[in-house]
């Protein structure tokens, strides 16, 4: 994917310019209406759009010109507003806790709650952060436009598979530290208009970047029946697969979500509805994963930021299905065993080149933070660390 924005090279500052949303609503830098959950799928928490006291008047910048200054402007105009939650930001923070300075690669950068954490830790960190979502960018530009973290970021639109571009288009060598929390944000589930849940009644979209791709619509009234069956089986282990897409064959042209989780509800057995939740819930992840292609661009987006990490460093992997989950598990297998597949106790016959990094055991977040923030439930953490530079073998 080509970077929107222009590329800046991470030494240079310049003022916060003043700007517009893409339909032309002016929003606020620094208004509290601006922030935003990290990406992720499970959050409940939530405060849609709306006034709040203090914060008419204020401006936020067009996510066209997202370099984050200490001499920031405001002008007149109202931001939107989503609270932020960050998942396992304490593990996080433990897992970069050593980090002495150089660039901070966030490529879900959300709301920026756990890039707040770590460079309110680290002084001497730059943070380089890129998000899909132009909501995300303007709310994560508000988060980490004050206090003693301002000035200290630069943020791109991009999707995480374009990571490794973005980080050569600033002239950086190599990266002191990378984090990826995979997923879809609670503010764009619970975004009426997004189309990403079956709870609201809205055009069938989902896409994580509004201004490109195919909707949510497109898959679901263009795709064949068997490709339907197979999608919907492959991105959520739906067992009913095959009666869905029989179903939403049949019940086409479908426009919007409530149709759609109809039809769902529908294709699926009276007594298979009875427990696991909401019967859509699974059919709507699987649509959503293919309208953002989220595991197809995983692979080549983790294999790239691997290779860019400096001697030391870590990359840090938050998933939440398991399906994404598998993906990182085998990258970071693949990257410490360079593919081999020789048992361990006997040398390797196979020639495999190693790369050389060291694997952590996954984490999952503690009792309290599942109970606290749902989102939280599903969460697995995953490390790797580079302990030599790129390309030489163990």
């Amino acid at each position: 994917m080509i970077v929107d924005a222009p590329l800046v090279p991470t030494h240079v500052r310049r003022p916060l310019v003043p700007g517009s949303l893409p339909d032309g609503t002016v929003v606020s830098s620094n208004s509290a209406r601006c922030h935003r959950d990290r990406t992720g799928e499970k959050s409940g928490r939530h405060l849609l759009s709306g006034g709040l006291p203090g914060t008419q008047g204020r401006v936020c910048r067009s996510p066209d010109d997202l370099v984050m200054s200490g001499d920031s402007t405001v002008g007149e105009g109202v931001a939107p507003w989503f609270p932020h939650e960050p998942v396992m930001v304490a593990e996080i923070a433990a897992v970069f806790a050593d980090l002495a300075g150089g660039t901070f690669l966030d490529a879900t950068l959300g709301g920026a709650g756990h890039a707040a954490a770590l460079l309110a830790a680290h002084p001497a960190v730059h943070l380089l952060g890129i998000d899909r979502d132009p909501a995300a960018l303007r709310a994560a530009s508000l988060h980490l436009g004050t206090g003693d973290i301002a000035g200290r970021a630069t943020l791109r639109h991009a999707r995480f598979d374009a990571a490794a571009s973005v980080v050569i288009g600033e002239g950086i060598g190599s990266l002191a530290g990378a984090l990826f929390d995979l997923g879809v944000s609670s503010h764009q589930l619970d975004a009426p208009d997004r189309g990403f849940s079956y709870r609201h009644d809205a055009p069938l979209d989902m896409r994580m970047d509004t201004t490109s791709g195919p909707t949510a619509a497109d898959i679901v009234n263009g795709f064949d029946e068997a490709r339907l069956a197979r999608l919907i089986a492959d991105h959520s282990d739906e067992r009913w697969a095959r009666r869905i897409a029989a179903a939403l064959v049949a019940a086409r042209p479908i426009t919007s979500t409530v149709e759609l989780a109809d039809v769902i509800v529908g294709a699926i057995p009276a007594a298979a509805r009875r427990s696991g939740g909401h019967p859509a819930k699974r059919t709507f992840q699987a649509i959503r994963i293919e309208v953002n292609g989220e595991l197809v661009i995983l692979r080549p987006a983790l294999e790239s930021v691997l290779a860019m990490l400096a001697p030391g460093a870590r990359l840090a992997v938050l998933t939440y299905h398991s399906g994404e989950d598998r993906i990182v598990k085998e990258v970071m297998r693949a990257a410490e065993t360079g593919g081999c597949t020789c048992p361990p106790a006997l040398p390797c016959r196979c020639a495999a080149v190693r790369t050389a990094v060291r694997v952590r055991a996954p984490r999952q977040p503690g009792a309290a933070e599942r109970l606290s923030n749902p989102r939280a439930r599903s969460a697995r953490l995953r490390v790797v660390e580079r302990i030599s530079a790129a390309g030489a073998e163990n």
